[in-house]
C-alpha cells in the first residue's frame, strides 16, 4: 500500500468517525399518521379557559342600542399631539380578570369567569343581563393571548395571537420552524393553570401527539425546543476542532513516514 493511498484511507476513516448518519426518524414529523387518524381516538373539541390576568373585550348589543349602552365600557381618548385625528375618540375598555378570577361588570357587578371557557363565560354574562335586557348579544374576546417559543427555532420570541385556538405546530411555524439542531422528540411545554405550574414533553415525530392535551396551547404557555445531541456535542467540540484536526494531521504524517 502506498503512502498516498494510506493517507487517503486514514483521512476517510477519520471523517467517518467524526460524522454520523442522520436517521429520518429523528427529523420527520407526524410519523404513523395513518394509524392515528384511522384509530378510534379523536381530538376533543378544545376551547380556551379564561384565567387571571386575561384582558377581555366584552361587547353587549341588543335590538335597542341605547338600552345596551350601560353594559358597555368606553373611555374618551385624551389629547395626543402626535395623532390629533384621534382626539376625543371613544375606545372600548377592557376587563382584567383578577387573581380570584373575577371581573367587575357594569350594573351586574362581580362575576367569576376564571376557569370558564369562552362560551361558558358568555352564557353567564348573558344570563345576568337577561334580567335587564331582552335577547342580549354578548361578544367576548381575549385581547392578550400570547405564547413564548424559545430554544432551537429560527425565530424565537413572544407571539401575540388574534385567535384563541393555537396548536403546537402553529406556534412552531410562527417561529420559523425548528432549526436543524432542534430536538423534535423532546419539546418542553411549561403551563400555568389554576395557580399551579406544570410541564410536559412532546415528541412531534410521533403523530399521536395530536391527541395530547398539549397539542392545543393555552395563553402564556412557554414552548422550549431543546438542542439535539449534535448541537450539544458541537458546542464541546467546536472550540477544540482546530487542535483536533492538527493532531489528526500529525498522526497521519507519522504513520505515513513510518511506512516508507
Amino acid at each position: 500500500m502506498t503512502k498516498i493511498s494510506l493517507t487517503y484511507l486514514l483521512l476517510l476513516f477519520a471523517m467517518l468517525a467524526l460524522s454520523s448518519c442522520a436517521s429520518k426518524n429523528k427529523y420527520l414529523y407526524y410519523q404513523d399518521i395513518e394509524e392515528v387518524i384511522n384509530s378510534e381516538s379523536q381530538s376533543k373539541l378544545f376551547e380556551t379557559k379564561l384565567a387571571p390576568d386575561d384582558l377581555l373585550m366584552i361587547i353587549v348589543s341588543a335590538e335597542d342600542p341605547e338600552s345596551a349602552a350601560p353594559f358597555n365600557l368606553f373611555s374618551t381618548m385624551t389629547a395626543d399631539p402626535k395623532n390629533p385625528a384621534r382626539n376625543g375618540q371613544m375606545t372600548q375598555q377592557l376587563y382584567l380578570v383578577d387573581s380570584q378570577g373575577k371581573i367587575e361588570f357594569p350594573i351586574v357587578g362581580s362575576l367569576i369567569v376564571g376557569g370558564l371557557t369562552k362560551s361558558q363565560a358568555i352564557a353567564l354574562i348573558k344570563d345576568e343581563i337577561n334580567k335587564y335586557l331582552t335577547n342580549p348579544i354578548v361578544n367576548l374576546r381575549i385581547m392578550n393571548f400570547k405564547i413564548t417559543v424559545q430554544g432551537e427555532v429560527n425565530r424565537p420570541g413572544v407571539h401575540s395571537i388574534i385567535s384563541e385556538r393555537l396548536t403546537l405546530p402553529e406556534a412552531i411555524t410562527l417561529s420559523g420552524d425548528l432549526s436543524t439542531y432542534g430536538s423534535r422528540k423532546n419539546i418542553m411545554i411549561i403551563r400555568e393553570q389554576d395557580g399551579k405550574r406544570s410541564f410536559a414533553r412532546v415528541d412531534i415525530t410521533k403523530a399521536d401527539f395530536i391527541n395530547s392535551p398539549y397539542y392545543f396551547l393555552r395563553q402564556n404557555d412557554i414552548v422550549y425546543v431543546e438542542p439535539n445531541k449534535t448541537k450539544i456535542n458541537s458546542s464541546v467540540v467546536g472550540p477544540n476542532i482546530t487542535i483536533g484536526i492538527s493532531a489528526l494531521s500529525l498522526l497521519v504524517t507519522i504513520i505515513a513516514l513510518s511506512l516508507k
